[in-house]
């Protein structure tokens, strides 16, 4: 029997199989024609394979969850359920098993859209021998096999304080972590909220990675760092001649994130009416350019993301109530870096090792006095901040070890000025003193006060300047004869 197969395989999935080192593999046949059937499972399951088999797409999945195929060949008519509809239901399941696709009507376009819309890993046309559709099941299962074993990765990376990029080993941060990897297979739009520097674009790239869309674009839009005068264009594209300086067709941010993901970053920054038209977009899935006539059908996934309260924008006016309702479907939180300093040992031997191979620098870490004085800043910056401070130092120091010079003004501990000798201010006099000492000490502490300023002192005192001579000189006369006496003795 002749064979096939659509010129779709995946770059990563041409491996060579040893199948002495591979566990039977679970398959799972779907297709209401026993006379297709038939024949296959009995090939399969005499060479070693675990068969099970349904007759539509519904029957499938109710398979699925019990016998845990490594695989799925599936039919695309069929009575129910088709295989078109069993390949859209597969996709919202986490870590679903690759899917091969038969057809007796086989057509490039239809490869096309069932391997790249429906997320299928290979399109074959009727009739297909069993010793080819073999090759295509052990490939397919060796793809799932490392999909999964890559899924557990980065979980177990997840647990250890790392996602996709982002460091983390705080509750915060944990907990930020597992509602990410909840609503990444997902396809509902996500708010981010959080201050500025946060991480809000990787954030937003962490669960791109970690959706089925990860082979698809990714396209971050900064909403505020875009004139009023160009925001829609740069959203929507626009046609030739829509506008003076328009002298050629633009696909815009929306089209070119077709079967991806569009970040829409500072959203309460676009403008009221640009809203409007974004809105129409993610309801109808379509997108206009300016100056079009048609439009165009898009598959995007829509994360917005904000360093402003969302209710208050709303409460100004500056964000549209039903685009933040339309947006809002999961909310995440990034908690600024002041609210979780027990991950800067982390951050910081993370980024420490990604500067290190930016600048071909070798810093093996800081000093405990840098880790110190990190942990006693506030970091209005937040994580944005300290990857700034880390790079500066990491390209002072080098080759040794971050020190405290190596650091920016703010984290340098400023020497400690000794303390300035006690002015008295107050005059204490014992019990038992006479006037004329009593006086003699109040001229002098004055005179200490006014930094030996006589004029000042003696307005201070109340009495004439030349009075308080005529009493400096008596004090010096008696001080001179005290010492001559003492000397003669």
């Amino acid at each position: 029997m002749s064979f096939r197969v659509a010129l779709f395989f995946r770059p990563d999935t041409i491996v060579v199989v040893n199948q002495e080192e591979q566990k039977p593999v679970r398959v799972l046949l779907v297709d209401d024609s026993d006379l297709d059937l038939l024949p296959i499972v009995r090939s399969l399951r005499s060479t070693g394979y675990l068969v099970e088999t349904a007759g539509d797409g519904r029957e499938a999945l109710e398979k699925v969850e019990g016998f845990r195929p490594e695989v799925i060949v599936t039919d695309l008519i069929m009575p129910r359920m088709d295989g078109f509809e069993l390949l859209r239901s597969l996709r919202e399941i986490p870590s679903a098993p690759p899917a091969i696709t038969l057809t007796g009507f086989g057509t490039l376009e239809k490869a096309v859209a069932t391997v790249k819309d429906l997320g299928a890993y290979w399109f074959v046309e009727k009739p297909i021998s069993a010793d080819a559709l073999q090759v295509l099941i052990d490939r397919a299962a060796l793809q799932g096999r490392l999909s999964n074993e890559n899924y557990a990765l980065r979980h177990e990376l997840a647990q250890k304080g790392v996602l996709v990029g982002l460091v983390g080993q705080s509750r915060p941060m944990q907990e930020l972590f597992a509602l990410i990897r909840q609503v990444a297979p997902t396809r509902a739009p996500v708010l981010i909220t959080g201050e500025s520097g946060t991480g809000k674009e990787m954030v937003s790239r962490a669960i791109h990675a970690l959706s089925e869309r990860r082979d698809g674009p990714f396209v971050p839009v900064n909403c505020a760092a875009l004139p009023e005068t160009l925001i829609e264009s740069e959203l929507f594209g626009h046609e030739r001649g829509a506008f003076t300086g328009a002298q050629e067709r633009r696909i815009g941010c929306i089209e070119r994130a077709d079967r991806g993901t569009l970040l829409l970053d500072e959203l309460g920054e676009m403008p009221i009416h640009t809203q409007a038209k974004l809105l129409r977009v993610l309801e109808d899935s379509r997108v206009r350019r300016l100056g079009g006539k048609t439009e165009t059908a898009v598959n995007v996934r829509i994360l917005a993301a904000t360093n402003r309260d969302p209710q208050a924008a709303l409460q100004q006016g500056q964000l549209r109530e039903d685009l933040f309702y339309r947006l809002n479907v999961f909310h995440l939180h990034i908690p600024p870096l002041r609210n979780h300093k027990e991950d800067l040992s982390v951050l910081t031997e993370a980024m420490i090792e990604g500067l290190n191979e930016k600048h071909d620098c070798r810093v093996s870490g800081v000093e405990p006095e840098v880790m110190e004085a990190f942990q006693q800043y506030n970091w209005p910056g937040n994580v944005r901040e300290l990857r700034n401070v880390l790079e500066r130092a990491v390209i002072l120091a080098g080759d040794k070890l971050i020190a405290p010079h190596h650091l920016p003004a703010p984290f340098r501990k400023k020497p400690t000025p000794a303390p300035a000798p006690e002015e008295p201010s107050v005059l204490r006099l014992p019990v038992g003193t006479s006037i004329p000492e009593a006086e003699e000490a109040l001229i002098r502490i004055t005179l200490n006060h006014t930094k030996n300023n006589k004029t000042r002192a003696a307005d201070i005192l109340g009495i004439s300047v030349r009075t308080l001579h005529m009493k400096l000189k008596e004090y010096s006369e008696r001080d001179q004869s005290g010492e001559q006496a003492l000397e003669t003795v």
